[in-house]
């Protein structure tokens, strides 16, 4: 399991104090039920092509505050975001609330709870 350094954790934390987190099963249902919200992988470009979850879309950690608001103009859309382990997209979902979005949630344990709770990744 990879080491986080003490301040990248502090921050997380924090931010996990501030937003909504969403289990894999719970977003498994969502996604069969056709429910409508959009899905988006915050990793790298190298791990999204590694594989990602099924009808998601990629905007990269580095990119996704200043490209969002092309990709969905309406607040009030539905967003779960998703990283590798729970880390950066708990620090997305916080950044995302901050510029209006209201119904923002994070992926519990990310793309790795995905697989741990027996769903399969997407190329």
């Amino acid at each position: 399991m990879k080491q986080h350094s003490p301040g990248f954790l502090k921050l997380v934390t924090a931010a996990k104090q501030r937003i909504k987190e969403i289990s894999p099963l719970a977003l498994k249902e969502k996604m069969d039920s056709n429910e409508s919200f959009q899905l988006i992988d915050v990793r790298e470009t190298n791990e999204w092509e590694t594989g990602h979850l099924p009808g998601a879309v990629h905007l990269g950690k580095g990119i996704i505050e200043r490209d969002i608001e092309k990709q969905i103009s309406d607040l009030k859309t539905p967003i779960v975001v998703y990283c590798s382990g729970g880390f950066r997209c708990a620090l997305v979902a916080d950044n995302l609330q901050a510029m209006g979005y209201e119904q923002v949630y994070s992926l519990e344990s990310g793309s790795q709870g995905w697989i741990d709770a027996g769903f399969n990744l997407v190329k």
